[in-house]
């Protein structure tokens, strides 16, 4: 039953970001000619050419995809894809009625990359995929031997391209724009806004550090052990994660109990665990 509730709230995610993207797409990025790269970005071209349905193209296009890929890549790897896959276009024809709610290409490159990034992010976090690129840049580099990061910036990359010899050159660039604001979009959702903090703290008064840690800050703290390279005598290392606004308290604590400490502090995209966010 555990294991069903969690896949049909998976189904829910994919739906719900599925429905973003429809909206971003349809709202901002369709009307504007914005070819943000992708199977999508190829429909917007055929759209304005032909006045072919995005979600056809979307859908069409990542047939020959898929047939390849579970062939060459197996079954398991496209298998998480296909609900993403198949809802896609379905809500981008469903989104179709909606008006482009502006003109300004700085405006819609803008919105559009925030609806599409967030939408994708829910995907991620659901553990699904719309396909597309992600999926054509895997049989890039299994053909061809390209990264996958690779792949995908030369299969975005050729998309914008036409669409700035077919529309114009301006267009291209908002374009890019729009892809650059969606993929940190995709971040925040998957990594969430609270970025934590790493820091690691050389010590000979170590215990008394993870003592008032644990006790005013209420986080773990894990002893490592170290050699100093020089004197080659034993150091007392601690580790401890702590959110972005107890930075100020952990490094008063280091002070108060040993002003000579050495602290590194560095930040952390995402930290799953006790205290944090649950696995």
């Amino acid at each position: 039953m555990r294991h069903w509730k969690r896949h049909l709230w998976e189904l829910l995610g994919i739906a719900a970001g599925t429905a973003t993207m429809a909206v971003a797409f349809n709202a901002f990025l369709i009307p504007n000619k914005l070819a943000a790269g992708g199977i999508s970005g190829l429909g917007i071209i055929l759209f304005h050419l032909y006045q072919f349905p995005v979600g056809l193209t979307v859908l069409l296009g990542n047939i020959p995809l898929f047939i390849l890929g579970w062939f060459i890549l197996g079954w398991k790897f496209v298998a998480h894809s296909l609900a993403g896959t198949l809802l896609l276009p379905l809500m981008l024809e469903l989104f179709a009625f909606l008006p482009s709610l502006t003109a300004d290409l700085l405006l819609a490159s803008i919105f559009g990359g925030i609806g599409v990034g967030f939408g994708l992010g829910l995907v991620f976090r659901s553990r699904g995929s719309t396909g597309g690129t992600a999926l054509g840049a895997q049989l890039i580099n299994h053909f061809w031997g390209l990264s996958s990061g690779q792949g995908l910036i030369a299969a975005d990359l050729a998309i914008i391209v036409a669409a700035g010899f077919i529309f114009n050159a301006e267009v291209a660039m908002f374009a890019l724009l729009s892809i650059f604001v969606s993929s940190k979009v995709i971040d925040f959702v998957q990594e969430g806004p609270g970025f934590s903090k790493a820091a690691i703290i050389i010590s000979d008064h170590k215990k008394e550090i993870a003592t008032k840690i644990m006790a005013e800050l209420g986080r773990g703290v894990t002893f490592l052990e170290g050699r100093g390279a020089y004197t080659g005598a034993e150091k007392g290392i601690l580790l401890c994660v702590v959110s972005q606004h107890q930075v100020t308290y952990l490094k008063k604590i280091v002070r108060e109990v040993d002003p000579g400490a050495f602290v590194i502090v560095s930040s952390v995209g995402e930290v799953l665990g006790e205290g944090f966010r649950s696995i």
